[in-house]
């Protein structure tokens, strides 16, 4: 079964990564891939799609995570990644070998740790083959996330956003027809000694 990135989610405060279940009452309710724990998350969590995420290139565009996860299993096969945390030396050296065109500047080791960290997660629970991304009719990209660096789109899975309010046209004042009652004129009272 190939796993949808968008339902796969990383949440800010929590360890691991979960698999978005359903919309309920005020949250969302998600299940862990280590330990198959389902939890209730509240509208303050900062939840980000794996499918929002992107590595920063050198050329004007940015790898999307399923693409640098999927080139890591090629690159790996059926041997282990590299431990993270394990040296920043050593993470930039294996991902200069998997994904050559990163930018080194904007690329921290924190972020190559989290990717390390993901792919473990992901290998172990099977869920290393990817659904083909749908392409959205929108088609921006996000802000770059201000702690990782990384750009995002939203905090929410695509299956938890609500639909965008349609912008209404300012409302303007229609005149009032003859018959219409006229304002009852203001009395001052005023206290005399």
């Amino acid at each position: 079964m190939k796993t949808d990135l968008t339902k796969i989610l990383s949440i800010g405060g929590q360890p691991g990564l979960y698999l978005y279940l359903a919309q309920s009452n005020g949250g969302v309710v998600v299940e862990s891939l280590t330990d198959s724990k389902r939890k209730w998350m509240g509208p303050s969590a900062r939840m980000t799609s794996l499918s929002d995420i992107s590595v920063y290139s050198q050329t004007e565009d940015e790898i999307k995570l399923s693409e640098v996860l999927t080139r890591m299993k090629t690159f790996l096969k059926d041997e282990q990644a590299p431990v993270p945390g394990t040296g920043a030396q050593e993470m930039a050296a294996f991902f200069e070998k998997v994904i050559p065109e990163y930018d080194k500047e904007r690329f921290y080791p924190s972020h190559m740790k989290k990717i390390l960290d993901w792919y473990g997660i992901l290998k172990a629970a099977d869920r290393l083959e990817f659904e083909a991304p749908e392409e959205d009719a929108g088609g921006t990209a996000g802000e770059p996330d201000a702690e990782s660096g990384k750009p995002e789109q939203a905090s929410k899975p695509a299956a938890a956003k609500t639909p965008a309010k349609a912008s209404r046209p300012a409302a303007t004042k229609a005149a009032k027809p003859a018959s219409a009652k006229a304002p009852k004129p203001v009395v001052k009272h005023t206290t005399q000694k």
